[in-house]
Parts: structure tokens; sequence; C-alpha cells
């Protein structure tokens, strides 16, 4: 009687146990982790291994530089255990969205912090600066202001720096993104009021490009006391130069994402409708508060313009033969972006990329501690990898006598550091746009006096363009990878960034030879 009384009471135990156990496991989810761009998002995966979901806020054909996170992307992230990404220079959009976050769970693994440098940010990134917010006061808002009048205001930092960084934001309401600002550099605000009421901000960074101190946000009031037309369309003439309807007759084609000093900015103009008018005309202005400027020597539907250090608008309008606007385009900003002698492409170099594996591993673990032997080891394989590929490198182009190679776009300056190369950036060459002929004579000067055989174009962005320019100057064409994004080639060649890299180097090694 006692033996079945204990087998019973052994029966229930084990059965109450494995209640509790199928419990735990049903609420013992894998680590959930959001990545920024495909780098990050190979790297976490590598580390994780089946221990953590990880998804990819960035799909294929999405611009790091220029995405914008939505709702869906900032609530993801809010009930995420990690977010993954590399810097600011990378993903300048990271600071508004982890603002946007509250998590007191949230671990943040800033990659680029494998630089070594001294930039510290807080786990839950969006507390950081606490201390120094709301030190910046905004003067000079009028109580209202009509649509096309001049909006000036200047932000005022209360108390003693050195730093001169400056970006200031809008958005239309709180519910709203805060959209950067171009050509908006400095304490002083000058923009033109659109056809509706908008937010504002002003943010001053550190040398670093940390957020040092921000201003609170100040409503800017668009009130034309019911003369506005709708649609927000101006309700002065002189807005449209000869557009009468008010609509966007010209296209400008071929801008890029960005530039820096020195690119040649190639744009190219588009009529909506066919004209037979052939004077064109293009201008540019520093910013909204300045006059427009004709630019000397651009009067047809090309546009070819040697940057300086500051970023700028340009728009193009079409004359008749009477010398009448005949239609005219919307302006568009070029941006000069040196990365402020930062280049954002640390994940290129195998040595950094390491670094950024082990900063991910930390995360993992800070996250979920229990997984720690797991993540160590998993580091430590993949890791061992990024060695090989690195030793690879310095096998292949250590003896090499001509260490130069040219880019369309300097993304691969890492690589050159790393390995004692020289990238040389053509800059401004879009593939969307034929280059002049005295466009490929620069070219074609290049090519001769470095003896390159071929032109690199980033993965993806080889046309029938570069192939003219490869046709004119007498060399080849070869893509380079810069694996900021999870291409389809990338999907359908089941690259991933070692395989990827690898190739990197294949395509290297026809001019560093």
């Amino acid at each position: 009687m006692k033996k079945s009384w204990f087998v019973f009471i052994l029966m229930i135990s084990t059965f109450l146990f494995g209640c509790q156990n199928a419990e735990v496991n049903s609420t013992n989810e894998k680590l959930s982790v959001v990545t920024s761009f495909y780098p990050m998002y190979e790297f976490a995966r590598e580390v994780a291994g089946d221990r953590a979901d990880i998804s990819l806020m960035l799909s294929d054909g999405e611009d790091p530089h220029h995405y914008e996170p939505s709702a869906k992307d900032v609530a993801r992230v809010n009930k995420a255990d990690v977010f993954v990404y590399s810097s600011e220079e990378m993903e300048y959009w990271v600071d508004s969205l982890l603002k946007s976050i509250d998590s007191d769970k949230l671990v943040i693994a800033r990659t680029a912090d494998g630089l070594g440098s001294d930039q510290h940010h807080e786990d839950n990134g969006h507390e950081e600066n606490q201390e120094g917010a709301e030190i910046i006061k905004i003067q000079g808002a009028a109580d209202h202001y009509h649509t096309g009048d001049k909006i000036k205001l200047t932000a005022k930092l209360e108390g003693n720096s050195d730093y001169e960084h400056w970006h200031w934001y809008t958005r239309e309401s709180a519910d709203n993104e805060w959209v950067t600002v171009p050509n908006q550099g400095g304490p002083e605000f000058n923009y033109e009021a659109p056809g509706k009421s908008f937010e504002v901000r002003a943010v001053l960074f550190d040398d670093a490009h940390n957020e040092y101190a921000e201003s609170q946000p100040v409503d800017i009031v668009i009130n034309d006391h019911g003369h506005a037309h709708e649609d927000g369309e101006e309700t002065d003439q002189h807005h449209n130069h000869g557009s009468e309807e008010g609509s966007e007759p010209v296209e400008v084609i071929g801008l890029a994402d960005h530039y820096h000093t020195g690119d040649v900015v190639t744009l190219v103009a588009q009529p909506q409708e066919e004209t037979g008018y052939e004077h064109w005309q293009w201008y540019t202005r520093g910013s909204h508060d300045e006059e427009w400027e004709a630019v000397s020597g651009q009067d047809t539907d090309q546009f070819e313009y040697k940057t300086t250090g500051e970023s700028f608008e340009v728009k193009v309008i079409l004359f008749d033969d009477a010398h009448n606007a005949y239609a005219e385009s919307e302006p568009v900003s070029v941006l000069i972006d040196d990365h402020e002698s930062l280049d954002p492409h640390i994940w290129l170099d195998p040595v950094l990329a390491q670094e950024q594996v082990k900063i991910i591993r930390d995360a993992l673990i800070k996250a979920d501690p229990e997984g720690k032997d797991s993540y160590e080891k998993n580091a430590a394989a993949f890791n061992k990898e990024l060695q090989e590929l690195h030793e690879e490198y310095q096998a292949a182009l250590e003896n090499a006598e001509n260490r130069v190679f040219v880019v369309q776009h300097q993304a691969f300056g890492y690589i050159a550091e790393r390995y004692n190369l020289k990238q040389i950036a053509i800059g401004g060459l879009s593939t969307e746009v034929e280059p002049s002929a005295s466009r490929i004579a620069e070219i074609g000067n290049l090519v001769k006096e470095y003896d390159v055989p071929v032109i690199y174009y980033q993965q993806g962005a080889n046309s029938a363009i570069a192939e003219t320019v490869a046709a004119e100057t007498e060399t080849e064409t070869a893509s380079l990878y810069d694996l900021e994004v999870l291409s389809k080639e990338l999907q359908d060649k089941n690259l991933g960034y070692i395989a990827a890299m690898r190739e990197n180097l294949k395509a290297l090694q026809i001019s560093i030879q």
C-alpha cells in the first residue's frame, strides 16, 4: 500500500514538474534582436546562432543613409531585447529613433565603438545626454508667418562650448518623425515658410558627432488669413516662374545621395513634355535666404559642377524664344558630406569587423547571460574566419607594385588603409546621366596618370553609362560590394559577408597587381 502511494505521489510530482517546465518553455522565447542594415544583420546572426530571432530593418534597395524608420520600426525596436547598429555617421537616423524608444530592457550595440574611440553611449541610448538637454533656446520666432515669408531663427546655447556642428530638424506634428533640414549647419536658421505650420528644433553635436545639447521644439505657425490656395499652392505667382499651372514640368535626374568636396555633380534636366525650346539656365544658392545665381556656362539641359566644401541648392529654368521662363524645376539639394574625416564603412575592414563582432557578442550576453558560452563560442568561430579573410587580403596584396585603384564613390577607404593601397574616387559620376565629352576626357586623364585598367562601381550601380565611360577611356569596369544592403544579387548568388569580400579581393586584383 505504501509502495502504491509512493508511486502515486511520484506520478503527480512528475506531472506537476512537467507542467511547470512546459510553462517555462512556452514563455522562454528566443532573444529578439533588431539590426539596422546588412552587415550588422549577418554579424549578429553569426554570433547569436539559434538562440535569437534576428531581424533586418532595411530591405533590398533601401539606402542606409536616407532611411526613415516607420512607426512599425519604432514599435519593433521598442519590443526588442537588443538593437544593433554601426554609427551615427552611417545610420544618421538612429538618434531620432532611440529618442522614440521607451524600453528599460533594450540593450544597444553601437558597433563603431570597436574603433576604440572614447564615444560612450548609454545602454538605453534614448536616455543619452539627459543632463545636457534643453539648454538651447531658439530666439526670433514670430507669432505667425505667411507662406513664402523668410523664417529667421537663432539657436543660443546656455553655457560655454567650442562646438560648432549644428543640425536643424522640422516635423509637421508630434506624430511625425523629425527630418533634417539641408544647408542649415550653423546656429542661424533661414527657411522659406511653406504652406503649413510645423515644428522646428536645433541640436548641437560635439566633435565626435555625439549629441551635446538640444532645444525644445518651437511651433512655427503659418497663417495666410484664409488666402492660401488648396494643396498648399503658393499665393504669389513669382514662385512659379512661368509655369502657369504651378506644376513641376522639369525633373532633375542624376542626383546622388551625397557628394564629397571636389566631386563633379552631373545632372540632367528632363522636361515632362516635349518642347522645341533649347535655352536652359541653371542656378544655385547656398541656402533659402540667399538669392539664386545663374551659373556661367551652364546653358544646356546638362549641369556639370565641381563641388566646394559647402552644400547648396540647384534648379533649372527653360526659356522660350522670347526669353520668358517657360518651365522650371523644383530646387534640389546637393549635399556635401565629407564624413568629417570619418569613413563610416568600417565593416569592410576584416580586422575592424572582428571588433564589431565582439561588441555584438557582449550585447547579447548582457541581454541573455545564460547564452554566454554559446555567444562566445560563435563569436570566436566567426572571428577566426574574419582573421583568415584578413590574411588572404594581406597575402594577395602585399607584394603588388601597382597599389592604386579608381572607384566611382569612395567607400573603400578602410580597405585601402589596412592594406596600404591608394583609393582614388571619380566622384559625382552618376549611372543615370551620360557624362559630357569634357567629363570623360577628365576621367581619361586620371586613367592615364595612374595607368589603371579598370574603374570600379559599387555593386548594383553598373549600367550602359558605365560601359560608355569604359569604352571612351579604354578601360574595363568591375563592381565592388560595399555590403550596405542585402541586395537581390547577394541573395541570388547566396553570397554572405565572407564570400562577398572574397569577390571584392578578386576584383581588386585586376588593378592591384
